[in-house]
């Protein structure tokens, strides 16, 4: 069913006096259906006043665009009508003239006496009869509302748009008025759009309570579904079960949002040179063909296109030597698995927090889950025929091999084993090796199967000890792979030349990703310097079609290394929010319930965004909204905790708990 309203990647921006921007609305989308109750809630400045301007059309947007009824919002009209707080209405006319004063204007195809008509059914409607005549001076704060109510109904709009309309009246009558516009809606099925900041009334009225973020940059950080059946009785609202869990959600939401505008971050390092605080970096990764952009970004002079004068490429032999550059300080900055920058910031494993944020997601996909030649042999085509294998032989438990806990390898590992009934933890044994022990440890029968990233599934194809039974197409299309990843106090410090290196390798990525220079980078992932293999382990997936190691003809991939298109690299934060979900499932860190305030911090979408424009790309999030897997399972990011709960396969004891993060004492000082 398509959307009535339609919010499409709405963005608002406004000039400040300086030269500069204020983004206050980033990438808004939301679609509502005929009839519902949407209420908007946040902190004052989160923009929900902005956003029902635009609604209205009283205010364009900077980008992006508002469909009501299949026809795009570029003007106010009367389709459209705000009821505001401060009522509006013409102090020389009395309640009957001021809501006329609508209807002649719309409705001047109608009779004298079929207009007059519709101004009194709507003043018996908001119960002002007897104050017909009677001028705006002569009416209470509740009145003269009721009258903009009326006012704004009376001309039939299609929306009905709400701005804190009971906010500057008593208890008594904002009460009275509530429920009387829960009847009006309820009996001429109004779609309508209210702010407010009163939590109650929120619930008491609405279908769905979207909740933004503080601004600069707001955004929708979550939806609730309103579950309470319509008609409403105040009381039955209120004794309801899930109602103080609701509200509960609601103001948590409300107070994570007020802790995260007190965090102070340190204070920014003095300019050293070129308009950066630190130009001399080093930078770790690990040998794999999703290093590339950073191999790119030093062989074709980027980082010194944006300033950076010396950067050093690390070579690291596993994943935890480039945890423990990070938190120690050793590295500035670093390739990190996906997952790495969440565990880090969530003590993985029991482990002190160091808060890591990522401003870049450097690659999509590149994985494969590669078992021993002998399940093939065997008749193992499929994850089914895999779980009928494990069953035949119960006194042996395969060992299978991922290269991090926090890794999308483990975690995408864990989740297609777990989608085809094997339990992870009970049916086979999933050990951590780095990526280049992966096709020695296969060959030699210490491991029987691994999930890895290129060129270690090619090398054991073409080495004839694997076959490839699933890619990472096969499971995610399109997940995020690799990160940048740098300390939150790094970050803060040297905030201007984080931007330089997230541009530089942004740019990178958008080299990486024409097929035209695929040759190339086969070339120089060849080098000792970065993987140091045989080319040809390098080029399946990247340049030439994929070879399975079956019986299958090798099959052309386009997306398997996947850098720039799709919107490969804005680190949004639904991915970032199912990572943290699968973290908690197989007991590697805990839930937080502060889930919203670590997504924010870790996941660093305003950065990502100030670099996109800058070199005149785009900077839209991907949207938010339910994630699909190949499966058919699906992952709701207004319900992360509801999901938890409902997975059949998981740890035995699921952590969700508050967070309490600190930055870390001791300041980087290179």
């Amino acid at each position: 069913m398509s959307a009535f309203v339609e919010i499409d990647h709405v963005d608002q921006v406004f000039p400040m006096p300086n030269g500069g921007k204020y983004i206050a609305l980033k990438n808004i989308t939301l679609d509502i259906q005929k009839g519902e109750f949407i209420t908007l809630l946040g902190h004052s400045g989160c923009g929900k006043s902005t956003l029902l301007n635009i609604v209205a059309g009283l205010a364009k947007p900077s980008a992006g665009g508002v469909i009501l009824a299949g026809k795009q919002v570029t003007e106010p009209g009367p389709d459209r009508m705000v009821v505001f707080q401060n009522y509006s209405l013409l102090p020389w006319l009395t309640v009957r003239e001021n809501i006329a004063l609508a209807v002649n204007r719309v409705m001047r195809d109608q009779s004298a006496a079929e207009r007059a008509a519709i101004v009194d059914q709507h003043i018996d409607m908001v119960k002002l009869r007897p104050a017909a005549d009677k001028r705006p001076g002569q009416l209470s704060g509740g009145m003269k509302q009721r009258v903009a109510i009326a006012r704004a109904l009376s001309i039939r709009p299609k929306l009905l748009l709400l701005d804190e309309p009971f906010g500057a009246l008593d208890a008594l009558t904002r009460s009275g008025l509530q429920d009387q516009l829960m009847q009006i809606a309820q009996e001429h099925q109004l779609t309508c759009i209210m702010v407010t900041h009163d939590v109650d009334e929120a619930l008491l009225l609405s279908d769905r309570i979207v909740m933004l973020t503080n601004g600069p940059e707001s955004y929708i950080g979550q939806i609730l579904d309103v579950p309470f059946e319509r008609p409403r009785e105040r009381l039955e609202v209120v004794n309801h079960p899930s109602y103080y869990a609701m509200r509960t959600e609601i103001v948590y939401f409300l107070n994570q949002q007020k802790q995260a505008k007190k965090r102070k971050l340190t204070a920014a390092a003095p300019i050293a040179r070129n308009g950066l605080e630190k130009v001399n970096l080093d930078i770790g990764f690990v040998p794999l063909t999703d290093c590339v952009p950073l191999a790119i970004a030093k062989e074709k002079g980027l980082f010194e296109k944006y300033g950076l004068e010396q950067v050093t490429l690390s070579r690291e032999p596993t994943w935890k030597a480039i945890a423990d550059g990070i938190t120690t300080g050793r590295l500035d900055a670093a390739q990190m698995i996906a997952g790495m920058p969440l565990g880090l910031t969530l003590g993985m494993n029991g482990k002190p927090p160091v808060p890591v944020v990522t401003g870049l997601v450097m690659s999509r996909n590149g994985n494969a889950i590669t078992l021993s030649k002998r399940f093939y042999h065997n008749g193992v085509r499929t994850l089914d025929d895999l779980k009928e294998a494990i069953a035949r032989t119960p006194d042996k438990v395969p060992t299978l091999a991922a290269v991090h806990p926090a890794s999308m390898h483990n975690l995408m590992l864990r989740h297609w084993l777990a989608s085809g009934g094997i339990d992870p933890d009970k049916d086979v044994n999933i050990v951590m090796i780095p990526p280049p022990q992966m096709a020695t440890a296969l060959k030699s029968g210490t491991i029987d199967g691994y999930c890895v990233g290129e060129p270690w599934n090619s090398r054991a194809v073409q080495d004839g000890t694997g076959f490839v039974i699933a890619t990472d197409l096969d499971i995610w299309s399109g997940h995020l792979e690799k990160v940048l990843g740098v300390r939150e106090d790094w970050a803060a410090r040297y905030p201007n030349t984080h931007l330089a290196l997230v541009k530089a390798l942004l740019e990178a990525c958008e080299y990486c990703d024409d097929r035209r220079n695929r040759e190339e980078l086969v070339e120089i992932l060849a080098r000792p310097d970065y993987v140091g293999v045989d080319p040809a382990y390098l080029r399946p997936g990247l340049v030439t079609p994929y070879d399975r190691g079956t019986d299958a003809e090798p099959e052309q991939l386009l997306r398997f290394n996947q850098f720039y298109v799709d919107r490969t690299n804005c680190p949004y934060r639904v991915e970032g929010l199912w990572i943290m979900t699968q973290l908690a499932r197989w007991g590697i860190a805990p839930f937080p319930r502060n889930w919203l305030d670590i997504l924010n911090r870790t996941r660093r979408v305003d950065v990502f965004g100030a670099a996109a424009r800058d070199l005149g790309l785009p900077d839209i999030e991907p949207n938010r909204g339910i994630v699909t897997f190949a499966d058919g399972s699906v992952f709701n990011p207004d319900d992360p905790i509801g999901y938890l709960h409902n997975l059949t396969i998981k740890h035995d004891n699921v952590r969700i708990e508050e967070i309490s993060i600190d930055l870390p004492v001791a300041a980087i000082a290179h």
